[in-house]
Order: C-alpha cells, then sequence, then structure tokens
C-alpha cells in the first residue's frame, strides 16, 4: 500500500478507502491500515450484508462495529464509486469493471480473494487503464503472499524471545518489505520469473516470494521493533553481525566469504570491470557497492551501462556509486596501447596492431588500469572464452616473482563444507614443479579465508602403488612442496577416498603426515581438476567460488560466463583483499 501511494503520488492520509470484506483478515488488514496513518474517517466497508453503516443490527460485532460510518450507502458499489483504494478479502468477481469506472483517478485495486480475485486485472485495466492492482495469484505482477512476512516476523521474534507479536514488529516488517520493493529486484527472484528485469513502479509495488533478500531484511528489523518495543527477552547487541549471521543462510558462501568481506571493507579498493554493460556484472557491482566492499570501475559505452542500469531497476549512478571508462572515447588511449606496446613489442606486436587490440580488447584496457596503478585489480571473464581473456591479461600483467606459471583454484561450498581444487582452468599437464608451485600459492590464499589448509595429491596411484608418469610426478611435487614450505600439511600421492576419510589413510598408510580430512586438492592435469570440480559442484548442489587466477603479480582474475552475481560479488572481495595485501607485502606475497 505504502508504495502504490508512492507510485500514484497521492499521501495515506487523505485517500479514500472501500473494504469488501469485514472477516478477521479485512479488519486486520484496515488495522494495519490506520496503523501506517490511513484515517479512519475515510475508510467505508461492505461485507456479505451490505455496507457497515451506524445503526446497523444485523451480522454485527465489535470489531465491525469500529468501522461502522454514518453514511446512506448500502451497496459496494455506492462505496467504490470516487475511492482511491479498493481493499477486497471477501469473494470472486464482486468488484465488477463498472465499479472501478467509478473510481478516483490512479485507482488503487488490491483484489486479494484466493484463488479467484474480486476482479481480474485485465479486467480491471480494460475498466480503468491507470489502475495499479494487486492480487494473491503468481501469474500477475504484484503478488500479495503471506510467505513475504510470516517466515521473517517469526525469525526476527525467535531469535530475540520475543514474548508476543506486537504492532511495533508488524510495522517494523511492512515498512521492510516496501524499502526492499525500492530497491532493485534480485538476480534470483528474476530468474524464478523468466529472467524478466523488474524495477520499482506499478508492476513491481512487492518483492516476490522467492527474493533471496527477505530474511536478512526483515528479520532485523522485527528482531529491532522488539528490542525497542520491551517484548524481547534475548536482546542482540550487534544487529549488523546478526544480518551477517542470516545472510550465511541465504548465500552458501557467506560463512567463509565473513572474513574476506570483513577485511574488503576495511580499505576499500578500487576493482575495475572488464565487461561494464552485462547485466550481471551490474547487479553484482550495486552489491559491491551496498556492501562496501570495493571502489568499482565499469569499462563500456556510457549510454548502455546507463540503459541497462535503468532496465535492471538498479540504483547505482556513475561518479557517485561507480568510475567509468568509456571503451569508445577516452582520453588515456594514447597511453593505453603504448604501454600496450611497451609490454608485447618484442612479442611481433607493431603500433598499428598495438592500438586495434587496446580500441577493440576490454581486458586488456582492464589490465593496462591495473598494471598502470589506476585500478588495484580487475574482474573479467563473464563473457566469453576463459583462456582468451587469459591470454590477454597475461600479455599487459606480468607473472609473479618466483611464479613457475599461472594457475586456477576454484572452491565448492556445500552442505559438508568448502572444498578447493587445483588447477582447474589453466595448465593443461604441469610439470611436478608447477604443481608445487600452484599448491604452494593455493595453501597461502585459503589462509585468506581463515582456513588452515590440508593439502592432497590426487592420483590414481595411492602412496606408491603405481610407478606411471602422473604417479611419479605428483611424488616429485610432495618433495618440492615439504622442501619449500615444511609446516605445510599436505600428503600425497593418494586416492581420493584416501584424502576425504582419515581412516581409509590410517588403514593403508598408517604414517601419513595428513590428519582429518583434506580441503585443498590438488590433481595432476587441467582434466582431471575442472571435471572434478564441476562433478562435486553438481552432485553436491554447491555454489562455487572462482576461479581464483593465482602467478600473476596483480590482482586479475578471469571468471566464466556461469558465474553468477553472487560469484562476481565474492571474486570481487577477494580481488580486494588480495590488492591490499599486495600493497603491504610487495613480492613477498604468496611466498612460502
Amino acid at each position: 500500500m505504502l508504495n502504490a501511494l508512492s507510485v500514484v503520488g497521492k499521501d495515506i492520509g487523505s485517500v479514500k478507502l472501500a473494504c469488501s470484506g469485514a472477516g478477521a483478515a479485512g479488519i486486520a488488514c484496515l488495522d494495519m491500515l490506520v496503523a501506517l496513518g490511513l484515517e479512519p474517517r475515510n475508510i467505508t466497508v461492505a461485507d456479505r450484508k451490505g455496507v457497515v453503516y451506524a445503526g446497523r443490527a444485523e451480522d454485527m460485532d465489535d470489531n465491525k462495529a469500529r468501522y461502522a460510518r454514518d453514511t446512506s450507502a448500502r451497496t459496494l458499489a455506492d462505496i467504490v464509486a470516487g475511492a482511491d483504494i479498493f481493499l477486497g478479502l471477501s469473494a470472486a468477481g464482486v468488484l465488477k469493471p463498472e465499479m472501478v469506472a467509478t473510481m478516483a483517478e490512479d485507482p488503487i485495486i488490491l483484489a486479494l480473494a484466493n484463488p479467484t480475485p474480486e476482479i481480474l486485472p485485465e479486467a480491471a485495466r480494460a475498466a480503468r487503464a491507470d489502475c495499479v492492482i494487486a492480487t494473491g495469484r503468481s501469474d500477475y505482477p504484484n503478488q500479495v503472499n503471506n510467505a513475504l512476512c510470516f517466515p521473517y516476523i517469526f525469525r526476527g521474534a525467535l531469535d530475540v524471545g520475543a514474548t508476543t507479536i506486537n504492532e511495533p514488529m508488524k510495522l517494523a516488517c511492512v515498512h521492510a518489505i516496501a524499502e526492499l520493493a525500492r530497491k532493485e529486484a534480485s538476480d534470483v527472484a528474476a530468474a524464478a520469473y523468466g529472467g524478466e528485469a523488474m524495477s520499482f513502479g506499478r508492476d513491481y509495488l512487492i518483492p516476490q516470494p522467492f527474493d533471496p533478500r527477505l530474511l536478512v531484511q526483515l528479520a532485523p528489523a522485527v528482531a529491532r521493533a522488539a528490542m525497542e518495543s520491551g517484548v524481547a527477552t534475548r536482546p542482540i547487541a550487534d544487529l549488523v553481525a546478526y544480518r551477517e549471521k542470516l545472510s550465511q543462510f541465504v548465500f552458501r558462501t557467506g560463512l567463509v566469504m565473513k572474513p574476506v568481506f570483513d577485511r574488503a571493507r576495511g580499505d576499500v579498493q578500487r576493482v575495475v570491470y572488464a565487461e561494464g554493460e552485462e547485466e550481471n556484472v551490474l547487479r553484482a557491482v550495486q552489491s559491491v557497492v551496498d556492501e562496501g566492499l570495493a571502489r568499482p570501475i565499469l569499462i563500456g559505452r556510457p549510454a548502455v551501462i546507463e540503459t541497462r542500469i535503468q532496465r535492471a531497476g538498479l540504483r547505482l549512478q556513475a561518479g557517485r556509486d561507480f568510475d567509468l571508462t568509456n571503451i569508445d572515447d577516452d582520453p588515456r588511449f594514447a597511453d593505453y596501447w603504448q604501454h600496450y606496446l611497451a609490454r608485447n613489442e618484442r612479442r611481433g606486436v607493431t603500433p598499428s596492431m598495438a592500438k586495434a587490440i587496446v580500441r577493440s580488447r576490454a581486458t586488456v584496457i582492464a589490465s593496462i588500469m591495473v598494471d598502470r596503478g589506476e585500478a588495484d585489480a580487475m574482474i573479467c571473464g563473464t563473457v566469453g572464452r576463459f583462456h582468451s581473456k587469459l591470454k590477454h591479461v597475461l600479455s599487459v600483467i606480468p607473472p609473479d616473482s618466483g611464479a613457475c606459471s599461472p594457475a586456477a583454484m576454484t572452491a565448492v561450498a556445500n552442505d559438508k563444507g568448502v572444498f578447493f581444487f587445483v588447477d582447474t582452468h589453466v595448465q593443461n599437464d604441469p610439470t611436478a614443479q608447477q604443481i608445487a608451485d600452484a599448491a604452494l600459492q593455493a595453501g597461502y590464499r585459503l589462509r585468506l579465508f581463515g582456513i588452515t589448509p590440508k593439502v592432497a595429491l590426487l592420483s590414481h596411484s595411492n602412496f606408491g602403488s603405481h610407478d606411471s608418469r602422473s604417479a611419479q610426478k605428483m611424488r616429485e611435487a610432495l618433495a618440492i612442496i615439504r622442501d619449500r614450505s615444511p609446516r605445510m600439511e599436505v600428503e600425497g600421492e593418494m586416492h581420493a577416498d584416501a584424502a576425504l576419510d582419515e581412516g581409509i589413510r590410517e588403514r593403508i598408510f598408517p604414517n601419513s603426515l595428513l590428519k582429518g580430512r583434506a580441503n585443498l586438492f590438488v590433481l595432476p592435469n587441467l582434466d582431471a581438476a575442472n571435471i572434478a570440480y564441476n562433478m562435486v559442484r553438481v552432485m553436491t548442489d554447491g555454489v562455487a567460488i572462482g576461479p581464483i587466477l593465482m602467478g600473476v603479480s596483480k590482482p586479475a582474475h578471469v571468471l566464466t560466463p556461469a558465474s553468477t552475481v553472487r560469484r562476481i560479488v565474492n571474486m570481487t572481495a577477494l580481488a580486494a583483499v588480495e590488492a591490499q595485501i599486495r600493497a603491504q607485502m610487495g613480492e613477498r606475497f604468496g611466498a612460502g
């Protein structure tokens, strides 16, 4: 109701409401509207016996009597005429098109009878094209659904040990729902409704029941109201921490990402997005801005970015929320192509080639910005092929000091925990030295999550049971790792079941230095790593974090087209934290 009034530009204190239905639901809704500011004198009610008027004796009770008015109106049609709002909690079809035609300008119609409303939206709009309508049905816009509030009211109430659910708690829930609808629709909710981009307006007044942000937005609002109204027996001291805890139920990566998010917020870094025109990137950037994780820089065409921000209903504004690099007209173009040429002139690149590549490759521009210090980190790869993007990054950003070659690690968060896989995207058939180097860099990054790495070098061989080339390679990698990092908890070569089950290891290799379940799995080649990671992710309904690119000297991460909004947000935080640490440690980043 609050949002509908905002859309049509009317004040809740002056509108007139006609209500059909005076049962428990109808009276409860009217009481809530009065609490929100609707004047009782502007409410007229009709039930199955006609208008509830002052002096009526038939089928009356104390609740109805509160809404009895001194009026000559006796039918629903009488009270609908001139009304700004129709509230229906009664029966199918009772609101006729000819009644709608008599309502005030920009009428608001809340036809909530189920399964068939008091009037269908198409009939209401045929009678009045200017109407704003909501129903209880999911096949029309603006579905009013109990699932939007009940679970979250109960959650907030239970978490603070509320002795009752009082009016302040209900009002807090209403205001939180209204506030959430004014934000952009989440990507999860949009996908559930056919991928349609929705923004606040006549057809999007209420968040959808699938919106994952409802828990995080509503429960804390209810909890706060319970505490402020004195009915909470277990007050929550830190509502920010409470909100973060709730987010872990919504986003399964929330727990593992929390220390990364906290650190990212502590020293905000500039993160440039090569695919700044993509909707998933823009939605991610909105979350990055809302959560204070980084200062975004978008590469793209300004007009296209602005159009897509508006189409997705986002609240982003260039300059205020993000900086913009115009791929078609940036005054630094000459500096950029010369920078690229300096990096590649001994790789067969000519000045004309450098100009053409920089003009047409957003990934190259992002890499140059990071290499020149105009951005602290970069994200790319949401469009296009991974290896093409990686090639562009490596053509500009030098390798890490001491790193053999780049490698990628990808994590899977599922109901059993968080598991990391190396190398899922880069090295086809790495050497023992490259495997060891990737394992050491991966172990260092696990510590950014607050996780102690437990490393398993996987193979078809189990502690020397086979002497194939790949088994020997993994044994050699183990020796290199132990020489370079004696304190790392690492074991191999071994089967995957032995890595996951300490009992199996104890039976076949009781002297293993790896204790408990491994969490970092290093595989002998790209095929094995990519297959293992994807099978675990899909078969366990897991959520991916990554790919996390390692072995380059600046924070640069190449994602994949399958990346969700949340994955982009997570990788932004990781890139920002890596930038912080590199600024502090320089070449010592990731060393041993």
